[in-house]
């Protein structure tokens, strides 16, 4: 094999279309891009999505917004409900056994509503609000990061 016998494989180079050569070439005169007209034109183009001046279909349509993906899987526990709970430790686990939260849940949070009186231990994986945080501090218990 030599480099000047390396030629592209057959129909990979197409010939560039040469308009403008006379009427014998079928593309004379106005060079197939038919008489008057926005197209037949130079600099004669529209951007995607023109509908000719009436409002595009993309700002008809009303913006549809965002769904997080996380928050179906996510709830909220009360500071009161931890009072119900038998065990010190709080786990995602013994919150499921206990049915303070439902099964399908993945995340969850503490909030501070209601009160707490008993020391807690909250295990990694549940998150608490600040307010949430300072009542546990304040009963005794203990956060793990």
């Amino acid at each position: 094999m030599y480099l000047n016998t390396i030629k592209p494989a057959i129909g990979a180079k197409k010939t560039a279309k040469r308009v403008g050569r006379g009427i014998g070439s079928g593309l004379g005169k106005t060079c197939g891009r038919g008489h008057k007209g926005q197209h037949s034109r130079s600099g004669g183009f529209h951007k995607v999505g023109f509908e000719g001046g009436q409002m595009p279909l993309q700002r008809r349509l009303p913006k549809v917004g965002f769904a997080s993906r996380t928050a179906k899987l996510t709830t909220e526990i009360r500071l009161h409900e931890l009072e119900s709970i038998k065990s010190d430790s709080i786990s995602l686990e013994t919150l499921k056994a206990a049915r303070v939260i439902k099964q399908h849940f993945k995340y969850a949070k503490i909030i501070a509503t209601g009160k707490i009186n008993r020391a807690l231990k909250i295990n990694k994986g549940i998150a608490c609000t600040a307010g949430a945080r300072t009542a546990i501090l304040n009963a005794g218990g203990s956060i793990e990061e």
